[in-house]
């Protein structure tokens, strides 16, 4: 420590821990005030003096309680992981979504589910709850036309598993080539009879998709390079396949009609809706999703909480 460094450290004491303005330690050390303020920068370059501000306006509560009123939600649940990056922000949401879904729901309850990254992560940490007569319903289908694996199935398995329940399962895939041979498909007496499940039931958890190249469902082989430019163009995310813009209206219609699945419409009238979604990417695709009304419930994490406050207040 040199001679700067100290007396850098004398001038912080007088100043922080003393109360002193920078005239009165300027008087007190018979320096010019203007040393005084180019050693306390030094002393902060340094390390030796590090200033937290306590904003009690940011703790999660008060963060929670803001998205609610911001986006009329009924319950907001906020992680708060150390970093703002994308692994310990789904290691948080999927596990703060699992303790909320298992409070919600409730015996004889038809839970209708999506697929993703995060609702796999979200299922693999459901525990096992003492429920009865519960539905598991698949939203929408889910066959890859490439070697990204959905994890739909296992996604199931996990929720059938947590709460001794029945699995109805869509087997076919999310997005068909033609719209006519989808529609033929959708009345086969099981495939609808699914479909309705879906759109009839007590309660829905879903996430929010990106239109970047780290999307799976932009990576599951279902769609041609023009339409994958024009939803881009268009859209800001997918909910249950169904890609919407900044409105949260479908953003091209006639992909839409080739989906298999809940329709953003019939999702609005389910009566408990849990979208569990986080991370700098996804904001986009969330903020629209909420402005929409697609969700009733939220888990996400305090980053995102605080991007989407700032963006909708004031």
């Amino acid at each position: 420590m040199d001679q700067r460094d100290a007396q850098a450290l004398n001038v912080v004491k007088l100043y922080f821990a003393e109360g002193l303005s920078q005239a009165e330690v300027a008087a007190e050390l018979g320096i010019s005030r203007p040393t005084v303020s180019k050693l306390i920068q030094h002393a902060k370059n340094m390390g030796y003096v590090t200033i937290t501000i306590d904003d009690p306006r940011e703790s999660s509560s008060v963060l929670a309680q803001q998205l609610a009123d911001i986006f009329q939600l009924e319950e907001v649940r906020l992680t708060a992981p150390p970093v703002d990056e994308e692994d310990q922000v789904l290691t948080g949401i999927a596990r703060s979504g699992a303790r909320l879904t298992e409070e919600l729901v409730t015996d004889g309850m038809s839970v209708g589910i999506s697929w993703g990254n995060t609702m796999f992560h979200l299922a693999r940490e459901l525990e096992r709850q003492d429920r009865r007569d519960i539905e598991i319903v698949q939203l929408k289908g889910g066959i890859s036309h490439s070697a990204t694996m959905t994890n739909d199935v296992e996604t199931i398995h996990a929720f059938c598993t947590a709460f001794n329940a029945h699995a109805n399962y869509l087997p076919l895939p999310v997005i068909f080539d033609n719209v006519e041979v989808k529609r033929l498909v959708e009345t086969e007496r099981q495939l609808s009879s699914v479909l309705a499940m879906g759109r009839n039931a007590d309660i829905a958890v879903f996430t929010v998709g990106s239109l970047d190249d780290q999307s799976m469902l932009m990576n599951l082989g279902y769609f041609s390079d023009a339409e994958i430019n024009t939803v881009r163009e268009r859209g800001v995310g997918d909910v249950c396949s169904r890609f919407y813009d900044a409105n949260g209206e479908v953003c091209l219609p006639s992909l839409d009609e080739r989906t298999v699945g809940i329709q953003l419409d019939e999702l609005r009238k389910i009566p408990i809706r849990v979208l569990v979604a986080g991370g700098n990417r996804k904001t986009d695709a969330l903020e629209a999703a909420l402005k929409a009304g697609f969700a009733t419930h939220l888990a996400t994490d305090s980053f995102t909480a605080k991007r989407l406050i700032a963006r909708n207040s004031g």
